[in-house]
Formats: C-alpha cells, sequence, structure tokens
C-alpha cells in the first residue's frame, strides 16, 4: 500500500522542531519530578528483572524523539478529522505519561502510578489505533513506546506490591 503524497508546508522542519520541543518539554516536567529517582530506585526492593536507573534516561530520549517525529509524520499528512483525532489522542496521552513520574518518584503513590500508567497504556493504543489511520509508519515508531509502556507497567505492579512502605 502507498502512503498518501505529504503536503509542503512552508516550515516543515521548524514544525519537526516544535513537536521535538513539545516531547523535551514533558521529558522536563517529568525529570523534575525525577530529580531523586535514581536514589529512590535504589532503596526500593526490585526484582531480578529490573533495568538498571541509569537505563532510564537513554531509553526515554529516544522513545520521546520518535514519537515526536511520529507525530510530525501524522501532522504533515492533509488536514482530515481522522488527522485531528490522531493528533488530539497525542497531546492527551502526554498527559498521563508526565503525571506517572510525579505519581511514582516524587510522591510515591504505588496505586495511583498504576492507574495512570494503565490509563496511559490504554491511550497509546488509542493513539497508535489513530495513527494507524493516518500514516502507518508513524504508527509504527510508537510501538517501542507502546512496549516500554507495558514493560513499565509490569514494573509498576511489581514495585508497588513488594514495597507497600515505600510506595503507600
Amino acid at each position: 500500500m502507498t502512503s498518501l503524497p505529504l503536503p509542503s508546508p512552508r516550515h516543515p522542519w521548524a514544525a519537526l522542531a516544535a513537536w521535538l520541543a513539545l516531547s523535551a518539554a514533558v521529558a522536563a516536567i517529568g525529570g523534575v519530578a525525577s530529580a531523586d529517582a535514581g536514589s529512590f530506585y535504589r532503596q526500593l526492593t526490585l526484582p531480578a528483572w529490573a533495568p538498571p536507573a541509569w537505563l532510564f534516561g537513554p531509553v526515554w530520549t529516544l522513545l520521546y524523539a520518535a514519537m515526536a517525529v511520529a507525530a510530525w509524520w501524522v501532522w504533515r499528512t492533509p488536514p482530515t478529522s481522522a488527522r485531528r483525532i490522531a493528533l488530539t489522542f497525542y497531546v492527551v496521552q502526554l498527559v498521563p505519561n508526565v503525571l506517572w513520574s510525579w505519581l511514582f518518584f516524587a510522591w510515591h503513590q504505588g496505586a495511583l502510578a498504576m492507574a495512570d500508567i494503565a490509563l496511559l497504556w490504554l491511550l497509546i493504543v488509542a493513539t497508535v489505533a489513530a495513527f494507524w489511520r493516518v500514516r502507518r509508519g508513524a504508527a509504527g515508531l510508537l510501538l517501542p513506546y507502546l512496549a516500554w509502556v507495558s514493560f513499565a507497567s509490569a514494573l509498576n505492579f511489581w514495585l508497588w506490591r513488594h514495597n507497600p512502605t515505600l510506595l503507600g
């Protein structure tokens, strides 16, 4: 199947920079909440399959970059209601994305973090489906994000259940 021809916006690279800036802003807001994440993470009882604390930063950097490119690809398609819906889902899912860091690392609320990440997972699935309808390559760029959040959900659940004094 061939993809739709891309429009020629006057400043496509400026738009990419804007999507990357949005991702950077989300990462920065979450980063404020995660300022002491490393020391908190080391206090937790961890499963054998838990990644080292240093891995989270590089993984999220790559994921946020891929997410921004995916949103940009969708934005570059001709304006339709499907594109509007896809980009709306994309922006909406950023809210529980950034909130999770606050719930887990800043406020140590394991149950609320679990509820938040479950909502985030559902919104990512909806975003992938909406992107698929507009531009399949963009949906594909979100699959590593979905996989990582799936893994993070399992880790969140395990940590919450095994660290009740730290994750009330």
